[in-house]
């Protein structure tokens, strides 16, 4: 069983900045693929960030040369450094695993997704 904890949400001011990380137990983090998704308030479910087994990454247009995301195999935890944010960011963020992924596949949808973290909670103000 496979166990992932988001921690480093909070409130900033838009242009502020926040690093999440997700912390991933229970099995073989170095051959997961993960993403970071988030829900707003009366909102779905969307796909924020992605990395692959192998590093290789894909981003939402809303977010790209704002949000990197990244992975220490090292230390079982991925991040998403959350640069220059913007009021439209504010959302809950979720980090997701795919314990089986194909060596260059990167996942965006929700349902490819095996486990989940609890959430964390993004406000920006204006």
């Amino acid at each position: 069983q496979v166990q992932l904890v988001e921690s480093g949400g909070g409130s900033v001011q838009a242009g502020g900045s926040l690093r999440l990380s997700c912390a991933a137990s229970g099995g073989t983090f170095s051959s997961y693929a993960m993403g970071w998704f988030r829900q707003a308030p009366g909102k779905e479910r969307e796909f924020v960030a992605t990395i692959s087994k192998i590093g290789t990454t894909v981003y939402i247009d809303s977010v790209k040369g704002r949000f990197t995301i990244s992975r220490d195999n090292a230390k079982n935890t991925v991040y998403l450094q959350m640069n220059s944010l913007k009021p439209e960011d504010t959302a809950v963020y979720y980090c997701a695993a795919v314990v089986r992924p194909g060596t260059w596949r990167t996942y965006r949808i929700t349902t490819e997704y095996d486990y989940w973290g609890q959430g964390t909670q993004v406000t920006v103000s204006s």
